[in-house]
């Protein structure tokens, strides 16, 4: 009998088995489909597990639970300056108000935000047993007292001036806070830890100092990089000390979200008065009790798996840790110290994961975007404060002004005032005869006779003066977001001097430690980009070099009409810097893209850059050091040269930067690195050129248009840009695999911005050209079609021609094929099979010449290749 049930089971009308009442007096029964229900009901309790519960905002670092009992905590008056009251009653309050959960839970969540173990910077000031790290357990709460801390405080600052928005609690009955002000960044400083459904987030604490000078310097540096950041926050700073081994670790999790630290508990070796060692125990690693530690050693020694311990004591009190491991007098302490860090908890791993809500999201976060979520927080706080401020300070001063003119009509404003049947009616009478708002009148019927004198009137001028200083600094404030960012700059720095103290844990170098880039090995790898997007790293291996005129193999499975645009060889560990065509760049690591076999079609671009619609990678450049005293030359399609200092792209943003401003109807077509005295041969479509010193294109900024490089001709565009260099020759190649090298002479200086000469003949040859290359004799050079396939030659195989040559065949096209793009490689030995995967021949058809006798039907045919043919034209 099968126990599988169908849908049409599942959603059985019950009422139709029951005739059409449910069998119960005419109920109302909705059937469900239980997988749909259970579906849906588990996502909503996911949801809720993830923003209700076990997740930290980014924006105060707290979970609705820790912020329910600060805000408790402060509306209740349970404030430092104060007496304790019982925990029972904060727990009681919170219940009542805010959190309809058991107390067991608020409970707990309010003795760890007092536990000086477990916070770095604890929240509640607790008094009575509130654990201990040993592992006992709390007293319960009718015995134990709390009250905010002082740092606490910080936290709900300015709550009351609408600074932060306030939604309705589960009942309805009042409001809370959806966040707290928070005056430093909670969520780095005193960390985090939940478990949701399906992910988890575990943030260690840090120095409240070293965080607020990160997110000071972020401030005034807003395209500040990971090492500046991390040259203030050296690593987390854990309540209970410890020793951090190595930054590897650190740099992976603040660079990602993601990491794992080892960190190990204090110890030191001392000599005893009997001649023996001692190990003393000092600290313990981060949320780990001495009786485990305690625990482990001992079974350690029962076991025989550590030898030479002669006594185990735990000698800690109140005052801090002390472990002491007495050993025989011939043992080697150290040795026994290593394997107490290899088999106990005296050594741990915490791994980190940096996940909070970014509007009600759960995102993993790197240590820079935790610190700008921040910053985006106060500034809005300080806004919504200053707003506040504003407006109450109109409001005052609105009632001044009417005060003020009260006082100088007195005499009449007290015959109104006596005359009136009633107060409603003086203060008609008022608003009739002197124009007062309803606010203003009511101020002035509510006067006192004292206010009447001299001295009072004094007091309400200097008083209005003031308001009205005030009125304009609020005003320039919210005009100014500079001065935002100085107010957010000056908090911080108070909340700093107050609290800040030294670090706790020690970040101890490890020799020959590997970091995440040491791991991945320096060498020289082909990056390509396809017209649709997809980019892959291979090694330079994967093309091996044939003969010209050969078909080449495979690059990539591609998608229908999809084509290989864009080709670069790099180092793994090079920066590569992304332009694109509406003229913004982007930069990543040689080895940040992902390697992929022959044949794999890649990751598409917009997985690793932040593209907009209708963007796409144009030109890809390699630089190794972004200090360095160069130029990034750039040429548009329509012909635009703009030249900027290299050292104006050092801080790349994820989101990229402006690279050149580009009219409506243009695009950024090419990008090279030049030196300053550099000069440039720019190539077009329709083969025209010119050859012109760089100087002639003054340096712009980075966001500068730029000039014009040369005129070009009705539906001409521009196809390449080559710096040029000495004993080098220009390479040519037309779409239909023609190509020639020209000396580099036959190109006549110019001046910048004329029409340049004739390159090659494209509308003889019924082609265009494809692109252009300075090479050399000891070069290969790579060509891509439209249709993927690629091909690898030496290029002392193609012959040099004046500037009217035709050209040799480079490589055999197909009928409905052209070449797209071209690179120059260095040179390797030539496979001696020669032959193409696909079988077919490769036979040679320099300049629609008859085939030569000279080669073998597949191409090579184990003879050498062709001489290098000096005639000028090879077709005519």
């Amino acid at each position: 009998m099968s126990n599988e049930i169908n849908d049409n089971e599942l959603s059985r009308d019950p009422m139709e088995e029951e005739g059409g009442d449910g069998g119960d007096g005419g109920t109302k029964v909705i059937p469900v489909e239980i997988r749909k229900e259970m579906k849906k009901s588990f996502i909503d309790y996911s949801m809720s597990v993830i923003t209700s519960r076990a997740l930290p905002d980014v924006r105060d670092g707290l979970k609705p639970v820790h912020r329910r009992i600060l805000y408790t905590m402060y509306d209740e008056g349970i404030t430092p300056e104060k007496a304790y009251r019982k925990s029972a009653y904060t727990v009681g309050a919170v219940l009542g108000s805010y959190h309809p959960h058991g107390d067991a839970s608020v409970y707990d969540a309010l003795v760890r935000l007092a536990q000086t173990f477990s916070m770095r910077y604890p929240l509640v000031d607790g008094q009575g047993n509130f654990g201990s790290m040993d592992g006992d357990p709390p007293a319960a709460q009718r015995y134990t007292e709390a009250k905010m801390s002082k740092v606490a405080v910080h936290m709900l600052t300015d709550i009351e001036k609408d600074t932060v928005d306030f939604v309705p609690n589960y009942d309805d009955s009042t409001t809370e806070p959806s966040v707290l002000p928070a005056r430093f960044p909670n969520l780095l400083v005193n960390g985090s830890a939940g478990i949701a459904v399906g992910m988890a987030t575990n943030i260690p604490p840090h120095n409240l100092g070293e965080v607020i000078d990160a997110t000071i310097h972020l401030i005034d540096n807003p395209d500040a990089e990971l090492a500046e950041l991390m040259e203030f926050v050296q690593g987390p700073d854990f309540p209970t000390g410890g020793q951090i081994m190595g930054r590897s670790g650190i740099r992976a999790a603040y660079a990602t979200g993601r990491g794992k630290i080892i960190l190990r508990g204090k110890a030191d070796i001392e000599e005893m008065k009997n001649g023996k060692q001692r190990i003393v125990i000092t600290e313990t690693p981060y949320m780990v009790t001495r009786n485990r530690i305690v625990t482990a050693i001992a079974d350690l020694v029962k076991d025989k798996r550590v030898e030479n311990i002669t006594a185990l004591r735990d000698e800690s009190n109140l005052n801090g840790t002390k472990i002491v491991v007495e050993l025989r007098r011939d043992a080697n302490a150290q040795v026994i110290l290593n394997q107490l860090y290899t088999f106990t908890p005296l050594q741990d791993t915490v791994g980190v994961i940096m996940l909070a809500l970014v509007d009600g999201q759960p995102r993993i976060l790197t240590l820079k975007a935790m610190l700008t979520e921040y910053l985006k927080h106060q500034k809005e706080v300080i806004i919504r404060r200053t707003r506040f401020d504003l407006r109450k300070a109109q409001d005052r001063a609105h009632i001044l002004e009417g005060l003020k003119k009260a006082i100088d009509f007195i005499d009449e404003v007290i015959r109104i005032i006596r005359g009136a049947p009633d107060i409603p009616g003086a203060k008609a009478a008022l608003i009739e005869r002197f124009a007062f708002s309803d606010l203003q009148a009511a101020a002035i019927v509510a006067m006192r006779v004292g206010q009447l004198s001299g001295l009072e009137r004094k007091k309400i001028e200097d008083e209005l003066g003031n308001l009205q200083i005030l009125i304009q600094e609020l005003t320039e404030i919210l005009g100014d977001e500079g001065k935002v960012y100085d107010i957010i700059r000056k908090e911080l720095l108070e909340v700093k001097n107050k609290f800040n103290n030294p670090r706790r844990s020690e970040i101890l170098a490890i020799s020959g430690e590997m970091d995440i880039e040491d791991l991945i090995p320096v060498e020289d790898c082909v990056i390509t980009l396809t017209h649709y997007g997809y980019i892959k790293r291979q090694v330079m291996d994967v093309y091996r070099t044939q003969r010209r005129g050969g078909r080449g193999v495979s690059g990539m499975t591609r998608r229908e009409e999809d084509f290989v645009e864009e080709l670069f060889i790099c180092s793994t560990h090079d920066y590569i810097m992304f332009f694109t065509s509406k003229g913004r760049v982007f930069r990543l690591k040689g080895y940040e893209i992902a390697e992929g076999s022959r044949a794999s079609r890649g990751t598409n671009i917009v997985n690793l850059l932040q593209l907009d619609e209708g963007e796409k990678v144009s030109a890809m450049i390699q630089v190794d050091d972004i200090e360095q005293d160069k130029y990034l030359t750039m040429v548009t399609k329509r012909g635009i040269i703009k030249r900027t200092a290299l050292s104006a792209f050092k801080n790349v943003r994820k989101i990229g930067l402006i690279a050149i401003s580009l009219d409506e109807d243009d695009e950024l077509a090419w990008v090279r690195l030049t030196g300053g005295e550099d000069e440039l041969v720019v190539a077009t479509r329709k083969g025209m050129a010119i050859r012109f010193n760089e100087s002639d294109a003054r340096p712009l900024g980075r966001t500068a248009r730029g000039v014009k490089a040369l005129n070009l001709g009705d539906e001409d565009e521009v196809v390449g840009m080559e710096q040029v260099r000495e004993d080098a020759t220009l390479l040519t190649i037309a779409e239909n695999g023609l190509g020639r090298r020209t000396p580099i002479e036959d190109y006549r200086l110019q001046s910048r911005g004329g029409k340049g000469i004739t390159n090659y003949k494209a509308e003889k040859k019924e082609t265009a050209v494809a692109g252009i290359k300075m090479v050399d004799e000891d070069d290969d050079l790579i060509l891509i079609t439209d249709d993927g396939v690629i091909i690898r030659v030496p290029v002392e195989q193609i012959t040099v021609q004046s500037r009217y040559g035709g050209g040799v065949k480079t490589m055999r096209i197909g009928p409905d094929s052209k070449v797209v793009s071209l690179a120059r490689a260095p040179h390797e030995e030539e496979d001696e099979g020669g032959e193409e995967e696909t079988g077919e021949p490769q036979g040679e058809e320099p300049g629609g010449e008859p085939q030569s006798p000279q080669e073998g039907a597949d191409g090579t045919g184990g003879e050498p290749p062709l001489p290098i043919r000096e005639t000028p034209n090879v077709q005519e």
